[in-house]
């Protein structure tokens, strides 16, 4: 029998995929949870029309993101880091403070997407990777100050 799966099913197919299952499989189970529908040819040109829309907010996404690199690559942000005795650092420079820091600048960046590995505790110059789409990763310029 073949259908429609409307949800991606593990081990048969992916979501808007044409699957020929075993008519029991499909009747019993596919249908009667909703992950999938008989293959009809309505029921196909909806699937790919739904395809070619994902695929142009897909590639909207990415063309936002490739806009959102290019302003982040242009800019630097200057974090304040508090310093001890014997020039010591107090604390450190968190993801949060990076995203922090992009807010005040105007750039509203998801605190997950900032991909630094470990906090920083020294001054200087780094270039922290951010990723804004699973295709564009930034470089971001940051400039730990004394405080």
């Amino acid at each position: 029998m073949d259908l429609v799966l409307l949800k991606a099913v593990e081990k048969v197919g992916a979501e808007g995929e044409v699957v020929r299952v075993a008519p029991g499989f499909a009747r019993n189970y596919l249908i009667p949870a909703g992950l999938a529908a008989p293959a009809t040819p309505e029921r196909l040109k909806t699937i790919e029309a739904l395809k070619r829309q994902r695929a142009q907010q897909a590639e909207r996404d990415k063309a936002q993101a490739q806009a959102l690199k290019q302003r982040l690559e242009s800019r630097s942000v200057t974090v304040k880091l508090a310093l001890g005795e014997g020039q010591q650092p107090f604390g450190s420079v968190t993801t949060h403070d990076l995203v922090e820091a992009l807010k005040q600048d105007g750039l509203a960046i998801e605190k997950h997407a900032v991909q630094l590995a470990q906090p920083i505790k020294a001054l200087g110059v780094y270039e922290i990777p951010v990723r804004l789409h699973p295709a564009v990763t930034a470089a971001l310029k940051v400039w730990v100050v004394k405080q």
